[in-house]
Parts: C-alpha cells; structure tokens; sequence
C-alpha cells in the first residue's frame, strides 16, 4: 500500500501562523476603519445646505455722483402731483424764485434756490399719498436746466406719517429728461399732505431748474 507523502511539521506551523497573523490584521483593520467609507467615517454633524442671503433692497439717500436720468414706461396710469397750470401749490422761500414760463417744448415752472441753499417745495395732496399707501410708487419729475447752465439738483421728501425718499442728487442738463425715483409706502393711513422739496443748485451758485410736471405711478 502506497502512502502519500505528508507536509514536514515546519511547513505546517509556518501555514498555520500566516493565517492566524492574516486574521488578526484583518480584525484590527475592521475595527480601525480601514473598509469605512468616507460617508461612514463621517461622524460629525452634516453641514448646512448653503443659502444666499436677502439682496438689502434699501438705497442710499445721497450717494457720491449724482443720479443719471431715466425712462419713463408711458404705459403705467400716472397720478399728477405738479402742473405748470396749477402753480398755487408750490411753497417757494424768500430768496428763492419760481416763475411760470413757456417756450417751443411747452410750459414749466423756472425755479432757483436762494443763496442760502433753500429748496422750493412742491405738494403732494394727502389724496395723492392715500392711494400709496401700502404700495411701491415710482416717482417721476421731468425736468432740465437752463441752457448753457448745466446744474446738480438735490431731492429731498417729507410724506409726514409715511416717511420720506431719502436725498436724491441728479446731474441735470439742457435737454429736457426724467428723473426717477421709487418708494415703498408702509400701509397706514397719512395724517396730511406731504411734499417734494427740490434745491436747482446744490453749489448754490444761483443756477435754475425747468419742472415740466412732476408725476407718481404705483410700480408693479
């Protein structure tokens, strides 16, 4: 009978200390982490989704350059505040002037600060404000200067319980233009009138301004 051949004793210890070592690194690696994925090693808490914060909608009253003038969009209902055709509203100081004129691109209201810098004040009727109230309104004062007599013009609001439109410079020149501004109303009713007060020369140079109308539509 024909035995098969055994392995030597050495060959078998050698065998049997490899895998024991292979087991024992295999628990340690396990225990460890060493086949953790990267989400499960992961404890700490999960971070926030990123968000972008609120745009601060709110404006500058008077920045460093005056305001270029805008457009308009024609097609809004516009509510009138001022007409040259009704001057009876316009509150001028007394080292201020403002005189009704007309020429070739219809009629105006000449006004011209004092030497003290005092603005001339123009009405906006409490019926006016109760239909802004609660609303974002746009402002429209159509405007130009004296020709050959470009000018800086500052805007200045007082809506009483309704607050005001900050201070707003425009870089007003010959050719008639319109020059925005927007304001968002709280929704309470107004106690009075209020007014928009326009200083023709911020310089104080005794330079004139041509008000054509001043206007307001509720912004969609």
């Amino acid at each position: 009978r024909i035995r098969g051949r055994r392995l030597p004793l050495t060959a078998i210890f050698v065998v049997a200390t490899l895998l024991a070592a292979a087991g024992i690194g295999l628990y340690f690696a396990k225990q460890t982490g060493v086949f953790k994925t990267a989400a499960e090693l992961d404890t700490g808490p999960p971070e926030p989704t990123p968000t972008l914060d609120s745009e601060d909608s709110s404006q500058p009253g008077d920045t460093g350059s005056p305001q270029k003038p805008g457009e308009a969009d024609q097609s809004k209902n516009w509510i009138n505040v001022f007409s040259p055709a009704d001057p009876t509203h316009v509150s001028t100081p007394s080292d201020a002037g403002a005189d009704v004129m007309k020429d070739d691109t219809g009629q105006f209201l000449r006004i011209r600060s004092g030497v003290s810098g005092s603005a001339i004040a123009f009405d906006v009727g409490q019926g006016v404000l109760e239909k802004l109230v609660g609303k974002h309104a746009m402002f429209d004062i159509v405007a130009r200067s004296e020709e050959g007599k470009e000018t800086q013009i500052s805007v200045d609001c007082n809506f009483g319980d309704l607050g005001d439109c900050g201070r707003k410079r425009y870089a007003v020149g010959h050719e008639r233009n319109e020059y925005l501004f927007d304001v968002q109303f709280p929704d309470k009713h107004p106690g009075a009138a209020g007014t928009i007060a326009i200083n023709s020369d911020i310089d104080q140079k005794g330079k004139s301004v041509d008000i054509y109308e001043i206007r307001v539509s509720i912004a969609q």
